[in-house]
Formats: structure tokens, C-alpha cells, sequence
């Protein structure tokens, strides 16, 4: 065999190897850190301490909808019901242009969401996860025409509201 071929049926050799030894990859997203007993959560409403409107509803409503996602959960009416809460703030919300079109408008804005939350099991003393100054930014693109730029705002928010829950869902999930 030449150098070349060597190489390259090497590489699939050790690619075969590695996908049928079973190398411990999961997909992201597949995976739970939580104990199994957890099946029944309540989202507690979070609190809004932003100057946004809304912002609360929009992430709390998003957050059980991932959870429904997962399939494993169930969303109950009330702590009570529950084996562990989802609750917590919304502390702060920016939004800023950072792309600019030839005539001066924003074309593209980034959203900045901050939240402390905390998951646990009801009355217990101490959270299973739980992330204070929780981070999250999204950029999305704004239309140029005067009906896309006056309603951008509520579309936007929705949209990053979806990625910000799960994102934040995976993370509880895996445990990180």
C-alpha cells in the first residue's frame, strides 16, 4: 500500500473502531444528571426585577414547554404535586445593536437575558442545581421594512425565550 492509501484506511480503521467500541458520547440534550424519582415538576412563575415587561412570562412559559419536550417529565399544577421546582428571577434583560445597515439602522441585535434559578425538591434545605447570574445572549436579525422593525421586539423575545429555556434546561439536565 502507498503512504496515502495507508493513511486513509487507518483513519477509517481507528473511526470504526472508536463508533463500535462505544467511545461514551451521548447526544447533547439526551442525558440526565437528576435522580430518577424526578418525574413530576412545577415551574414557579419567575419574578421579573427587569424594566422589560413581560420577560418573566415569556421565559417561564418557555421553560415548562421544554420540560414537556423532554418526555420524561410532567408539569403539575402546584408545589405540592411536585417532586422537585423550577423557580427563581429574571434580573436583568438588555438588548443593543451591534450590526448596522449603509443607511445607520440596526440590522442585527443582540439580547442579553441574566436569571438566578434554582431546582429542588420542595422544602428541601439545600437545591439540586441551581445557577445565580445565569447568563444567556442571542443575536437576531431585525427586517429593514417599517412592519418588521416595529414588531421585531415581541417576535425576538419569543424566539430567544425558546433558546434561553433550553439551553438553560440542558444544563440542569447534564449538570453543568
Amino acid at each position: 500500500m502507498t503512504g496515502g492509501r495507508w493513511t486513509a484506511a487507518a483513519a477509517v480503521a481507528v473511526v470504526a473502531t472508536l463508533l463500535a467500541g462505544g467511545c461514551g458520547y451521548g447526544l447533547v440534550g439526551r442525558t440526565s444528571s437528576l435522580p430518577e424519582d424526578i418525574s413530576n415538576i412545577y415551574v414557579s412563575p419567575l419574578v421579573n426585577r427587569t424594566t422589560r415587561s413581560q420577560v418573566d412570562q415569556l421565559l417561564t412559559q418557555a421553560i415548562a414547554t421544554e420540560f414537556v419536550k423532554r418526555r420524561r417529565f410532567e408539569l403539575v399544577s402546584g408545589r405540592g404535586e411536585a417532586d422537585a421546582v423550577l423557580s427563581g428571577a429574571v434580573t436583568s434583560y438588555n438588548e443593543r445593536p451591534v450590526t448596522f445597515g449603509s443607511d445607520g439602522r440596526a440590522t442585527e441585535f443582540e439580547i442579553q437575558i441574566t436569571a438566578d434559578v434554582e431546582f429542588g425538591r420542595p422544602g428541601a434545605d439545600e437545591p439540586i442545581w441551581s445557577r445565580q447570574g445565569y447568563l444567556f445572549r442571542e443575536l437576531y436579525e431585525v427586517e429593514l421594512s417599517a412592519a418588521g422593525y416595529f414588531d421585531r421586539d415581541d417576535r425576538a423575545i419569543e424566539e430567544v425565550a425558546e433558546k434561553f429555556a433550553e439551553t438553560l434546561i440542558i444544563d440542569l439536565l447534564e449538570g453543568f
